[in-house]
């Protein structure tokens, strides 16, 4: 009997231990993905809520690069709308994460609100205006590399 109990202990220890190393392994992949979409999320926002006029077409290619899905295409019809106002503006627009928070994360999407400030310079202003603007980007992994799936400001 008395061996019964040992390998019953044995079992839910090795039980115990096991479920620890799973929830461990996960919130480290977790962090991970968190990490790396962040670093991209960065660099996407920069990329896609940025323009100039006189190379509107590579910003833009550059931009797409970024994004996957539906947004993609989303993405593809509206700077093709803006293009003739930005050329005829003569619209230079920089954009800048000023900080990034997690809304949530999992290891297949990873939604983030980021701060963004756009500087931008135009025909009709004098000097430089800065608009401030927070958006929640949707980031999902393709391919080895996180890009947004989904961008709606807030």
């Amino acid at each position: 009997m008395k061996r019964v109990y040992v390998y019953v202990l044995i079992v839910a220890a090795l039980g115990l231990a096991g479920t620890g190393w799973y929830f461990t392994d996960e919130h480290h992949r977790r962090d991970v993905a968190v990490r790396q979409s962040t670093a991209a999320a960065n660099a996407a926002a920069q990329a896609i809520f940025s323009y100039d006029y006189r190379s509107f077409d590579a910003s833009v290619a550059n931009g797409k690069g970024f994004t996957t899905g539906g947004f993609a295409d989303e993405y593809a019809q509206t700077t093709t709308a803006l293009k003739s106002n930005a050329v005829a503006e003569q619209a230079i627009v920089r954009a800048a994460v000023s900080a990034t928070g997690v809304v949530s994360a999992g290891l297949e999407r990873v939604e983030l609100l980021l701060y963004v400030d756009q500087y931008r310079r135009n025909a009709n202003i004098t000097g430089e205006k800065v608009d401030q603007n927070r958006v929640v980007l949707t980031m999902v992994p393709v391919g080895g590399a996180w890009k947004v799936a989904h961008a709606i400001a807030v």
